[in-house]
Protein backbone atom coordinates (compact mmCIF):
# COMPACT_ATOMS: atom_id res chain seq x y z
CA UNK A 1 0.00 0.00 0.00
CA UNK A 2 1.21 3.53 -0.80
CA UNK A 3 -0.04 6.71 0.90
CA UNK A 4 0.49 9.88 -1.13
CA UNK A 5 0.38 12.88 1.18
CA UNK A 6 1.89 16.33 1.58
CA UNK A 7 5.51 16.00 2.74
CA UNK A 8 4.96 17.37 6.29
CA UNK A 9 2.22 14.80 6.88
CA UNK A 10 4.10 11.70 5.65
CA UNK A 11 5.95 11.17 8.95
CA UNK A 12 2.76 11.65 11.00
CA UNK A 13 0.95 9.10 8.86
CA UNK A 14 3.82 6.63 9.23
CA UNK A 15 3.76 6.90 13.00
CA UNK A 16 -0.03 6.55 13.22
CA UNK A 17 -0.07 3.50 10.96
CA UNK A 18 2.69 1.76 12.92
CA UNK A 19 0.81 2.43 16.18
CA UNK A 20 -2.33 0.59 15.01
CA UNK A 21 -0.68 -2.07 12.83
CA UNK A 22 -0.91 -5.70 13.93
CA UNK A 23 2.72 -6.15 12.86
CA UNK A 24 5.25 -5.17 15.51
CA UNK A 25 8.04 -4.65 12.95
CA UNK A 26 9.13 -0.98 13.23
CA UNK A 27 9.55 -0.89 9.44
CA UNK A 28 6.03 -2.14 8.68
CA UNK A 29 5.26 1.41 7.49
CA UNK A 30 8.10 3.72 6.41
CA UNK A 31 8.39 7.21 4.99
CA UNK A 32 10.07 7.72 1.61
CA UNK A 33 10.44 11.38 0.62
CA UNK A 34 13.15 13.58 -0.83
CA UNK A 35 14.29 14.38 2.71
CA UNK A 36 14.98 10.75 3.62
CA UNK A 37 18.15 10.39 1.50
CA UNK A 38 19.89 7.02 1.32
CA UNK A 39 17.73 5.50 4.05
CA UNK A 40 14.62 6.36 2.03
CA UNK A 41 16.11 4.82 -1.12
CA UNK A 42 16.90 1.66 0.85
CA UNK A 43 13.30 1.46 2.06
CA UNK A 44 12.09 2.00 -1.49
CA UNK A 45 14.26 -0.80 -2.91
CA UNK A 46 13.02 -3.15 -0.19
CA UNK A 47 9.41 -2.19 -0.96
CA UNK A 48 9.99 -2.87 -4.66
CA UNK A 49 11.33 -6.35 -3.93
CA UNK A 50 8.22 -8.48 -4.45
CA UNK A 51 9.69 -11.29 -2.36
CA UNK A 52 9.86 -9.08 0.74
CA UNK A 53 6.86 -8.26 2.92
CA UNK A 54 8.55 -5.49 4.96
CA UNK A 55 8.07 -2.62 4.49
CA UNK A 56 4.40 -3.20 3.67
CA UNK A 57 3.23 0.43 3.58
CA UNK A 58 4.92 3.57 2.24
CA UNK A 59 3.99 7.13 3.08
CA UNK A 60 5.40 9.49 0.49
CA UNK A 61 4.96 12.84 -1.20
CA UNK A 62 6.23 12.54 -4.77
CA UNK A 63 7.31 8.93 -5.26
CA UNK A 64 3.92 8.03 -6.71
CA UNK A 65 4.66 10.19 -9.74
CA UNK A 66 8.18 8.97 -10.58
CA UNK A 67 9.26 5.84 -12.42
CA UNK A 68 9.07 3.50 -9.44
CA UNK A 69 8.61 -0.11 -10.54
CA UNK A 70 6.75 -1.75 -7.64
CA UNK A 71 4.55 -4.27 -9.45
CA UNK A 72 2.69 -5.61 -6.43
CA UNK A 73 1.13 -2.34 -5.25
CA UNK A 74 -2.49 -3.23 -4.42
CA UNK A 75 -3.70 -0.03 -2.72
CA UNK A 76 -3.01 3.67 -3.33
CA UNK A 77 -4.25 6.31 -0.87
CA UNK A 78 -4.39 9.91 -2.17
CA UNK A 79 -4.26 12.56 0.56
CA UNK A 80 -2.96 15.58 -1.34
CA UNK A 81 -4.44 17.33 -4.41
CA UNK A 82 -3.34 16.09 -7.84
CA UNK A 83 -3.82 18.92 -10.33
CA UNK A 84 -1.53 17.69 -13.11
CA UNK A 85 -2.90 15.12 -15.59
CA UNK A 86 0.62 13.81 -16.24
CA UNK A 87 1.18 13.29 -12.52
CA UNK A 88 -2.26 11.66 -12.14
CA UNK A 89 -1.51 9.19 -14.95
CA UNK A 90 1.82 8.33 -13.37
CA UNK A 91 0.14 7.76 -9.99
CA UNK A 92 -2.46 5.46 -11.54
CA UNK A 93 0.41 3.68 -13.27
CA UNK A 94 1.74 2.59 -9.89
CA UNK A 95 -1.28 0.32 -9.52
CA UNK A 96 -1.73 -0.91 -13.11
CA UNK A 97 1.48 -2.93 -13.16
CA UNK A 98 0.74 -6.63 -13.42
CA UNK A 99 1.87 -9.25 -10.93
CA UNK A 100 1.00 -12.90 -10.29
CA UNK A 101 -2.26 -13.13 -8.35
CA UNK A 102 -2.95 -9.40 -8.72
CA UNK A 103 -6.20 -8.91 -10.63
CA UNK A 104 -7.05 -5.38 -9.54
CA UNK A 105 -5.90 -2.49 -7.36
CA UNK A 106 -7.81 0.01 -5.23
CA UNK A 107 -7.53 3.80 -5.03
CA UNK A 108 -8.68 5.52 -1.83
CA UNK A 109 -9.29 9.12 -2.85
CA UNK A 110 -9.65 11.78 -0.12
CA UNK A 111 -8.99 14.78 -2.39
CA UNK A 112 -11.44 14.28 -5.30
CA UNK A 113 -8.61 13.31 -7.64
CA UNK A 114 -11.11 11.03 -9.41
CA UNK A 115 -12.28 14.12 -11.34
CA UNK A 116 -9.21 13.67 -13.53
CA UNK A 117 -10.94 10.64 -15.05
CA UNK A 118 -13.53 13.05 -16.50
CA UNK A 119 -10.87 15.17 -18.23
CA UNK A 120 -10.59 14.54 -22.01
CA UNK A 121 -6.83 14.36 -21.53
CA UNK A 122 -7.26 11.19 -19.49
CA UNK A 123 -7.73 9.15 -22.67
CA UNK A 124 -5.00 10.96 -24.56
CA UNK A 125 -1.58 9.64 -25.46
CA UNK A 126 -0.05 7.42 -22.74
CA UNK A 127 2.73 8.86 -20.63
CA UNK A 128 5.96 6.93 -21.06
CA UNK A 129 7.54 6.24 -17.71
CA UNK A 130 11.31 6.42 -17.60
CA UNK A 131 13.26 4.25 -15.17
CA UNK A 132 15.15 6.26 -12.53
CA UNK A 133 18.16 3.94 -12.84
CA UNK A 134 18.74 3.31 -16.55
CA UNK A 135 16.78 6.29 -17.91
CA UNK A 136 14.98 4.09 -20.48
CA UNK A 137 11.31 3.26 -21.00
CA UNK A 138 10.57 0.44 -20.59
CA UNK A 139 13.24 -0.28 -18.00
CA UNK A 140 16.27 -2.16 -19.35
CA UNK A 141 18.01 -2.67 -16.04
CA UNK A 142 19.49 -6.11 -15.64
CA UNK A 143 17.60 -7.96 -12.93
CA UNK A 144 19.73 -10.47 -11.14
CA UNK A 145 17.70 -13.62 -10.71
CA UNK A 146 17.88 -15.09 -7.24
CA UNK A 147 19.26 -18.60 -7.03
CA UNK A 148 17.08 -21.26 -5.43
CA UNK A 149 17.92 -22.27 -1.87
CA UNK A 150 20.18 -25.37 -1.99
CA UNK A 151 18.15 -26.98 0.82
CA UNK A 152 14.47 -26.40 -0.04
CA UNK A 153 14.87 -25.48 -3.70
CA UNK A 154 12.73 -22.32 -3.36
CA UNK A 155 13.87 -18.87 -4.54
CA UNK A 156 12.26 -17.47 -1.43
CA UNK A 157 13.77 -19.85 1.11
CA UNK A 158 11.24 -21.51 3.40
CA UNK A 159 13.78 -23.46 5.45
CA UNK A 160 13.70 -23.31 9.21
CA UNK A 161 16.01 -24.79 11.82
CA UNK A 162 13.31 -27.40 12.35
CA UNK A 163 11.15 -27.51 9.18
CA UNK A 164 7.43 -27.95 9.95
CA UNK A 165 5.62 -31.15 9.08
CA UNK A 166 3.50 -31.05 5.89
CA UNK A 167 -0.06 -29.84 6.50
CA UNK A 168 -2.52 -32.73 6.81
CA UNK A 169 -5.07 -30.84 4.71
CA UNK A 170 -3.10 -29.27 1.82
CA UNK A 171 0.14 -31.28 2.08
CA UNK A 172 2.23 -28.10 1.81
CA UNK A 173 5.11 -27.06 4.05
CA UNK A 174 4.55 -24.42 5.30
CA UNK A 175 0.75 -24.78 5.26
CA UNK A 176 -1.05 -22.79 2.58
CA UNK A 177 -4.58 -23.46 3.83
CA UNK A 178 -6.84 -20.51 4.46
CA UNK A 179 -7.17 -19.76 8.15
CA UNK A 180 -10.15 -21.56 9.68
CA UNK A 181 -12.33 -20.64 12.63
CA UNK A 182 -14.23 -23.23 14.66
CA UNK A 183 -17.61 -22.22 16.03
CA UNK A 184 -19.60 -24.34 18.49
CA UNK A 185 -23.36 -24.04 18.03
CA UNK A 186 -26.19 -24.88 20.42
CA UNK A 187 -26.15 -28.56 19.41
CA UNK A 188 -22.65 -28.79 20.93
CA UNK A 189 -21.03 -29.59 17.56
CA UNK A 190 -18.36 -27.54 15.81
CA UNK A 191 -18.78 -25.80 12.47
CA UNK A 192 -15.55 -24.79 10.77
CA UNK A 193 -15.59 -21.69 8.57
CA UNK A 194 -12.91 -19.66 6.84
CA UNK A 195 -11.59 -16.66 8.71
CA UNK A 196 -13.19 -13.47 7.42
CA UNK A 197 -11.64 -10.16 8.46
CA UNK A 198 -14.43 -7.98 7.04
CA UNK A 199 -18.13 -8.47 7.68
CA UNK A 200 -20.34 -9.37 4.73
CA UNK A 201 -23.60 -9.77 6.61
CA UNK A 202 -26.36 -7.44 7.78
CA UNK A 203 -29.24 -8.10 10.16
CA UNK A 204 -32.86 -7.17 9.38
CA UNK A 205 -32.20 -3.64 10.63
CA UNK A 206 -29.23 -3.17 8.30
CA UNK A 207 -26.65 -3.43 11.08
CA UNK A 208 -23.42 -5.31 10.28
CA UNK A 209 -23.00 -8.81 11.67
CA UNK A 210 -19.92 -10.96 11.99
CA UNK A 211 -19.83 -14.30 10.19
CA UNK A 212 -20.16 -16.07 13.54
CA UNK A 213 -23.22 -14.01 14.49
CA UNK A 214 -24.84 -14.74 11.12
CA UNK A 215 -24.09 -18.45 11.40
CA UNK A 216 -25.63 -18.63 14.88
CA UNK A 217 -28.64 -16.63 13.76
CA UNK A 218 -29.23 -18.90 10.75
CA UNK A 219 -28.82 -22.01 12.89
CA UNK A 220 -31.38 -20.72 15.38
CA UNK A 221 -33.94 -19.91 12.69
CA UNK A 222 -33.72 -23.01 10.48
CA UNK A 223 -35.96 -25.22 12.69
CA UNK A 224 -38.82 -22.89 11.72
CA UNK A 225 -38.48 -23.98 8.08
CA UNK A 226 -38.03 -27.78 8.29
CA UNK A 227 -38.41 -30.37 11.01
CA UNK A 228 -35.35 -32.53 10.39
CA UNK A 229 -32.80 -33.50 7.76
CA UNK A 230 -35.21 -35.82 5.94
CA UNK A 231 -37.80 -33.03 5.76
CA UNK A 232 -35.17 -30.67 4.30
CA UNK A 233 -34.28 -33.23 1.61
CA UNK A 234 -37.97 -33.68 0.78
CA UNK A 235 -38.53 -29.92 0.44
CA UNK A 236 -35.37 -29.38 -1.60
CA UNK A 237 -36.09 -32.27 -3.99
CA UNK A 238 -39.09 -30.52 -5.58
CA UNK A 239 -38.70 -27.25 -7.51
CA UNK A 240 -41.97 -25.82 -6.17
CA UNK A 241 -41.31 -26.45 -2.45
CA UNK A 242 -37.64 -25.51 -2.85
CA UNK A 243 -38.63 -22.16 -4.35
CA UNK A 244 -41.08 -21.55 -1.51
CA UNK A 245 -38.41 -22.34 1.10
CA UNK A 246 -35.89 -19.98 -0.50
CA UNK A 247 -38.52 -17.22 -0.56
CA UNK A 248 -39.32 -17.70 3.12
CA UNK A 249 -35.62 -17.71 4.02
CA UNK A 250 -35.11 -14.49 2.06
CA UNK A 251 -38.00 -12.80 3.86
CA UNK A 252 -36.39 -13.82 7.16
CA UNK A 253 -33.11 -12.12 6.19
CA UNK A 254 -31.31 -15.12 4.67
CA UNK A 255 -31.42 -14.21 1.00
CA UNK A 256 -29.35 -15.45 -1.96
CA UNK A 257 -26.46 -13.07 -1.28
CA UNK A 258 -26.17 -14.06 2.37
CA UNK A 259 -26.40 -17.79 1.59
CA UNK A 260 -23.80 -17.36 -1.16
CA UNK A 261 -21.46 -15.65 1.32
CA UNK A 262 -21.98 -18.51 3.76
CA UNK A 263 -21.27 -20.96 0.92
CA UNK A 264 -17.87 -19.32 0.45
CA UNK A 265 -17.19 -19.24 4.20
CA UNK A 266 -17.55 -23.01 4.49
CA UNK A 267 -15.50 -23.61 1.32
CA UNK A 268 -18.49 -24.99 -0.59
CA UNK A 269 -18.44 -22.82 -3.72
CA UNK A 270 -18.81 -25.95 -5.89
CA UNK A 271 -21.61 -27.33 -3.74
CA UNK A 272 -25.36 -26.73 -3.62
CA UNK A 273 -27.16 -24.21 -1.39
CA UNK A 274 -28.74 -27.34 0.09
CA UNK A 275 -25.28 -28.22 1.43
CA UNK A 276 -25.11 -24.86 3.20
CA UNK A 277 -28.40 -25.47 4.99
CA UNK A 278 -27.51 -29.08 5.82
CA UNK A 279 -24.07 -28.04 7.11
CA UNK A 280 -25.45 -25.27 9.33
CA UNK A 281 -28.40 -27.25 10.63
CA UNK A 282 -26.86 -30.72 11.01
CA UNK A 283 -23.06 -30.34 10.63
CA UNK A 284 -23.08 -32.49 7.47
CA UNK A 285 -19.96 -31.98 5.33
CA UNK A 286 -20.77 -30.50 1.87
CA UNK A 287 -20.30 -32.49 -1.33
CA UNK A 288 -19.88 -31.03 -4.81
CA UNK A 289 -22.62 -30.53 -7.38
CA UNK A 290 -20.64 -32.80 -9.69
CA UNK A 291 -20.86 -35.64 -7.17
CA UNK A 292 -24.60 -35.12 -6.84
CA UNK A 293 -25.02 -35.13 -10.62
CA UNK A 294 -23.11 -38.40 -10.94
CA UNK A 295 -25.33 -39.98 -8.30
CA UNK A 296 -28.51 -38.82 -10.07
CA UNK A 297 -27.32 -40.11 -13.46
CA UNK A 298 -26.64 -43.54 -11.99
CA UNK A 299 -30.11 -43.83 -10.44
CA UNK A 300 -32.69 -46.27 -11.78
CA UNK A 301 -35.10 -43.46 -12.65
CA UNK A 302 -32.63 -41.93 -15.10
CA UNK A 303 -31.25 -45.20 -16.45
CA UNK A 304 -34.76 -46.33 -17.46
CA UNK A 305 -35.47 -43.17 -19.50
CA UNK A 306 -35.47 -43.16 -23.31
CA UNK A 307 -32.18 -42.11 -24.92
CA UNK A 308 -33.30 -38.54 -25.78
CA UNK A 309 -34.68 -38.07 -22.27
CA UNK A 310 -31.43 -39.30 -20.66
CA UNK A 311 -29.45 -36.93 -22.85
CA UNK A 312 -31.67 -34.03 -21.79
CA UNK A 313 -31.26 -34.90 -18.10
CA UNK A 314 -27.50 -35.13 -18.65
CA UNK A 315 -27.57 -31.68 -20.29
CA UNK A 316 -29.61 -30.17 -17.44
CA UNK A 317 -27.19 -31.62 -14.89
CA UNK A 318 -24.20 -30.19 -16.74
CA UNK A 319 -25.76 -26.73 -16.38
CA UNK A 320 -26.50 -27.44 -12.72
CA UNK A 321 -22.86 -28.38 -12.10
CA UNK A 322 -21.75 -25.25 -13.92
CA UNK A 323 -24.11 -22.66 -12.40
CA UNK A 324 -25.95 -24.11 -9.40
CA UNK A 325 -29.42 -25.04 -8.20
CA UNK A 326 -31.12 -22.18 -10.06
CA UNK A 327 -30.85 -24.28 -13.23
CA UNK A 328 -33.34 -26.74 -11.69
CA UNK A 329 -36.22 -24.24 -11.37
CA UNK A 330 -39.30 -25.04 -13.48
CA UNK A 331 -38.93 -21.65 -15.18
CA UNK A 332 -35.68 -22.97 -16.68
CA UNK A 333 -37.36 -25.74 -18.72
CA UNK A 334 -38.06 -23.59 -21.79
CA UNK A 335 -34.64 -21.82 -21.85
CA UNK A 336 -32.88 -25.17 -21.48
CA UNK A 337 -34.92 -26.71 -24.31
CA UNK A 338 -34.00 -23.77 -26.55
CA UNK A 339 -30.37 -24.00 -25.54
CA UNK A 340 -30.08 -27.73 -26.27
CA UNK A 341 -32.42 -28.17 -29.25
CA UNK A 342 -32.51 -24.72 -30.81
CA UNK A 343 -36.24 -24.23 -30.14
CA UNK A 344 -38.90 -25.32 -27.65
CA UNK A 345 -40.81 -27.07 -30.42
CA UNK A 346 -37.83 -29.21 -31.41
CA UNK A 347 -37.21 -30.04 -27.77
CA UNK A 348 -40.79 -31.18 -27.22
CA UNK A 349 -40.64 -33.22 -30.41
CA UNK A 350 -37.64 -35.09 -28.99
CA UNK A 351 -38.93 -35.50 -25.44
CA UNK A 352 -42.71 -35.75 -25.78
CA UNK A 353 -45.53 -33.37 -24.85
CA UNK A 354 -45.07 -30.60 -22.24
CA UNK A 355 -46.40 -32.82 -19.44
CA UNK A 356 -43.91 -35.61 -20.23
CA UNK A 357 -41.04 -33.11 -20.56
CA UNK A 358 -41.89 -31.51 -17.21
CA UNK A 359 -41.97 -34.97 -15.62
CA UNK A 360 -38.53 -35.79 -17.01
CA UNK A 361 -37.22 -32.48 -15.64
CA UNK A 362 -38.65 -32.96 -12.14
CA UNK A 363 -38.56 -36.70 -11.46
CA UNK A 364 -34.74 -37.07 -11.36
CA UNK A 365 -34.25 -34.24 -8.85
CA UNK A 366 -34.95 -36.25 -5.66
CA UNK A 367 -32.01 -38.47 -6.61
CA UNK A 368 -29.70 -35.44 -6.45
CA UNK A 369 -30.46 -35.01 -2.79
CA UNK A 370 -30.59 -38.57 -1.53
CA UNK A 371 -27.85 -39.67 0.83
CA UNK A 372 -24.62 -40.37 -1.04
CA UNK A 373 -24.02 -44.06 -1.67
CA UNK A 374 -20.49 -45.10 -0.76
Amino acid sequence: MVFGAAQPHAALLRDLINQIAESKDPNYCVRVTANDGKQGETYLRQFQDNEKTIPTVLTTSQKLSTGVDARNVRNIVLMRPVNSMIEFKQIIGRGTRTFEGKDYFTIYDFVDAYRNFLDPEWDGEPILEVCDVCGVSPCECEVKEKKPCPVCGEKKCICEKEPPEPCERCGERPCKCKKKVKIVLADGREREIQHMAATAFLDNSGNPMSAEEFLKSLYGELPKFFENEAHLREIWSKPSTRKELLQRLSEAGFGPEQLNNMQQLIGAEKSDVFDVLEFVAYAVAPITREQRAEQALSSNVVSLLAREQREFVDFVLSKYVESGVGELDEEKISPLLELKYGSIEDGLAALGDPTATRSVFIDFQPHLYGRMVA
